[in-house]
């Protein structure tokens, strides 16, 4: 008798810009689980298993739209599952920042409300003409004059465009820099600004100051540069967007508290730039949104010593754990139902496809006679994940699920007061667990 878990099914209205008249198209339908232990005794998936935390996002957003002083727009990139942007729209996330046509198509499907803005600063004819015509996109970033061109004459020198500058930053301290592919030197962007603001309704700047960013002083470091290139154009801003680059909590990695961002924002804001009254702040979070709202679950179907070889992998839902070494909390499920009782050990775990690189070192804490059968539940997968998965080798099967237990690691700024992790009486308790992790990856580390 399945009575651990529900469906469920949403018909939403929905406005994307300016356009009233797109179709409107329902979540799909979705199993629903009290928690990821509840999934696996009721399924036993074969599959991967991406799991996804309503409460979470809702709790997540919320804070963000209560904390940023400005409008928070979602980084779609980071997870586009139309039942994430779904969640997140209903916690009160309007605005989204979307890099492609497919991913203006998604909010107007699944997002009710929603506005695109199409921060890609390059992109193909046929994305910007659609965009404007068949979507209602006004908001479009640049970093060229050649792009410049490009949108004037795909949306017929349009009147009512609103033109963001990316304004390149000084290589930073960011987990991963994003300072070399995109961005104008402080003396194109004057040139651009002052290009922009005789044909565009509205003219803003942006930047980005890396993702996964560590140090909330970077932000105010751009905005003093921002204020310079806007001083030296002479023009007014209409719309000051900061980007992305908020961290989330990994296992080895623990940001300050997301507060101190917000704090570092406000004061620059308030002290190292003069915007005018009307003047439109924004901020373009991603990993730090959805994060902690997803995990993935994995079956063991090998164990050769400390090698578990598992049915996910680099070419599917866990690119950044091989590529980029990225390190995740890792929960075991047992096959057999049995208690925890050994102790515990670093895992390197393979991935189903026959190439070599399909590894993701770790090390991953798991009890020492972890064996195939087992699930593992990998958390913090809510960015990054999905939208990474590839077809190589034909590993392409997964599902996707809604489950409300806690997740194993949150940022400190919007953990409740009680402690809402799922905490079975047959596990490893989740802090000793975290501290175990970090362990391993300090030793490794030095």
């Amino acid at each position: 008798m399945r009575s651990e878990f529900k469906y469920w099914n949403n018909h939403l209205p929905y406005q994307i810009g300016h356009k009233a008249d797109v179709t409107v198209h329902p979540v799909p339908e979705m199993l629903n689980f009290a928690s990821v232990d509840a999934l696996v005794r009721e399924l036993k998936p074969r599959v991967p298993v991406h799991c996804i935390r309503p409460q979470v996002l809702q709790q997540v957003a919320q804070w963000f739209l209560d904390n940023f002083p400005g409008d928070v727009l979602y980084a779609v990139k980071c997870n586009p599952e139309p039942a994430v942007l779904h969640h997140l729209s209903q916690a009160g996330i309007r605005h989204f920042d979307v890099t492609s046509l497919s991913e203006i198509k998604l909010i107007s499907k699944f997002a009710p409300g929603g506005t695109a803005y199409f921060m890609h600063p390059v992109k193909s004819r046929d994305a910007i003409r659609k965009a404007y015509f068949d979507y209602g996109v006004r908001d479009f970033a640049l970093d060229s004059k050649d792009e410049l061109q490009k949108i004037i004459e795909e949306t017929g020198s349009a009147t009512d465009l609103n033109l963001h500058i990316r304004l390149a930053l000084p290589k930073g301290v960011a987990a991963h820099d994003l300072s070399g592919k995109f961005g104008a030197h402080p003396d194109l962007t004057v040139e651009l600004l002052q290009a922009a603001d005789k044909i565009a309704r509205q003219v803003g700047i942006c930047f980005h100051v890396g993702s996964q960013c560590l140090h909330p002083d970077a932000y105010r470091r751009a905005i003093k540069l921002a204020a310079q290139v806007i001083a030296r154009s002479g023009i007014e801003i209409d719309i000051f967007n900061l980007g992305g680059g908020f961290p989330a909590v990994y296992p080895g990695m623990t940001p300050p508290p997301m507060s101190r961002f917000m704090d570092a924002i406000k004061a620059g804001l308030a002290e190292d730039i003069k915007l005018p009254a009307h003047t439109k702040v924004r901020c373009e979070p991603g990993r730090a949104l959805v994060a902690e709202a997803g995990s993935v679950l994995v079956n063991v179907e090998l164990r050769k010593g400390d090698n578990l070889y598992i049915n996910d992998g680099v070419y599917g839902s866990l690119f950044d754990a091989g590529i980029l070494n990225m390190r995740y909390p890792a929960k075991l499920i047992r096959g057999n139902g049995s208690e925890h009782k050994t102790p515990y050990k670093g895992f390197k775990l393979y991935g189903p496809t026959c190439d070599t690189v399909d590894v993701m070192r770790g090390p991953y804490l798991l009890p020492e006679d972890t064996t195939e059968g087992d699930w593992i539940e990998l958390g913090q997968l809510g960015a990054y994940c999905t939208t990474m998965r590839s077809k190589f080798n034909g590993f392409d099967e997964h599902m996707t699920v809604e489950v409300w237990d806690q997740p194993q690691m949150q940022m400190k700024d919007w953990q409740p007061r009680t402690d809402r992790r799922t905490i079975d009486k047959d596990n490893v308790p989740a802090l000793n667990l975290l501290a175990l992790q970090r362990e391993a990856y300090e030793t490794e580390m030095s």
